[in-house]
């Protein structure tokens, strides 16, 4: 699915360089390195402020907390995401209400979510989390219109979507704030956990830099309940230099992922349904977005036997995800039951990430696409 290796020995000298010079300095924890990533950060996505973090999950409660979604506030997100989406507004002491995806991007559905305001949860709801799956923004201009007139806060999580873009505005500068995770498997990858905070507001901004310090603005004088979310030296060091070389990853995704829909139309395994029949349904590009291919997933009704098939002759791929979170044991508190979003029930059934990284070779995506076509057969 990822072979790191192939980023990082390029990279060696420049790593090690910037790794030694924080053990030099000693600045472990937030430090130079990592202010020195932020603002590169927040130049790079066009934001007034980005703020480093410990974990993209830790992003996430921030974003919220700061916010001020806590007690009594109902906020509502995906079923068909990592569990972070849910759990970070559940830690923050607010309710997660739950809408389906477009079936075409298994992003969240802005008319799903209209639906559920004029519902009779509707007037609990104080902002909307749409999760810019795979690498691809959400419908923004949906969610920007239903944020004006519900007077709504938007709170993006970009966690897979570094780079990615919305009528030519990036992710992390969507909505009222964002967060992003630095996983080692992430687009933007730290060699470790880490995440960020981004908004271009200045109050939410101070907010996110008192919550991730225990809620201290004074050293020893907690205002509120905050957490230690801060950012490591080391990991703010590797993002630095990473920073110098994202774009062109980004563009080389693109270019793997533009591949792999030449070679799966020219092997005839295409369709142009939105759902498969008897070959595959590939993922594309919404006009006006800019995809930026954290995930190239497809999908198959024999998505199960597929992925056997692929192991026996040694090919990664990864199930996203098969088990929406409603019907998740650790999520039943929210009363949902199986039905209860169709899209994203069926989803889980036939979606499989294939191989996709910047360094991946025309040749290995051509075994890809033949055992696909040798299983289909």
């Amino acid at each position: 699915m990822l072979d790191l290796k192939r980023q990082y020995e390029p990279l060696q000298k420049e790593l090690l360089g910037a790794l030694g010079h924080v053990l030099q300095t000693q600045q472990f924890i937030l430090g130079e390195q990592v202010n020195r990533f932020e603002l590169s950060a927040a130049s790079h996505l066009g934001v007034a402020h980005a703020l480093g973090c410990s974990s993209g999950t830790d992003a996430l409660w921030l974003a919220l907390a700061a916010a001020g979604l806590g007690q009594g506030a109902a906020v509502v997100t995906t079923p068909f995401s990592f569990f972070a989406s849910v759990s970070s507004i559940l830690r923050a002491g607010g309710t997660a209400v739950l809408a389906d995806i477009d079936p075409a991007t298994f992003n969240l559905s802005p008319k799903a979510v209209e639906e559920v305001l004029d519902g009779s949860q509707g007037k609990q709801v104080r902002a909307i989390l749409p999760v810019h799956l795979f690498g691809q923004c959400a419908d923004w201009t949906e969610f920007a219109r239903l944020g004006r007139q519900r007077g709504l806060k938007l709170i993006e999580d970009a966690a897979q979507a570094w780079g990615s873009e919305w009528g030519g505005t990036k992710a992390g500068g969507l909505g009222d704030i964002a967060a992003f995770s630095f996983y080692p498997t992430k687009n933007m990858s730290a060699a470790g956990d880490a995440g960020m905070v981004t908004t271009n507001s200045e109050e939410l901004t101070e907010r996110v830099r008192m919550l991730r310090q225990h809620g201290m603005r004074r050293r020893y004088y907690h205002d509120e309940l905050g957490w230690n979310t801060r950012m490591d030296g080391f990991q703010g060091a590797i993002l630095e230099v990473k920073m110098r070389y994202i774009d062109g990853w980004n563009h080389a995704r693109r270019t793997v992922a533009r591949r792999y829909h030449a070679l799966f139309h020219e092997s005839g395994l295409a369709e142009a349904n939105l759902y498969p029949s008897h070959g595959i349904v590939l993922p594309h590009e919404v006009a006006g977005s800019h995809h930026v291919w954290h995930q190239y997933v497809i999908r198959t009704r024999k998505r199960d036997a597929l992925r056997d098939f692929l192991a026996m002759r040694q090919i990664g791929s990864e199930i996203y995800y098969p088990l929406p979170l409603h019907m998740q044991e650790a999520l039943k508190r929210l009363g949902y039951i199986e039905g209860s979003f169709p899209e994203a029930e069926r989803a889980a059934h036939e979606v499989l990430a294939l191989p996709i990284f910047p360094e991946l070779r025309e040749d290995e995506q051509k075994t890809v696409v033949s055992a696909i076509a040798d299983f289909l057969s």
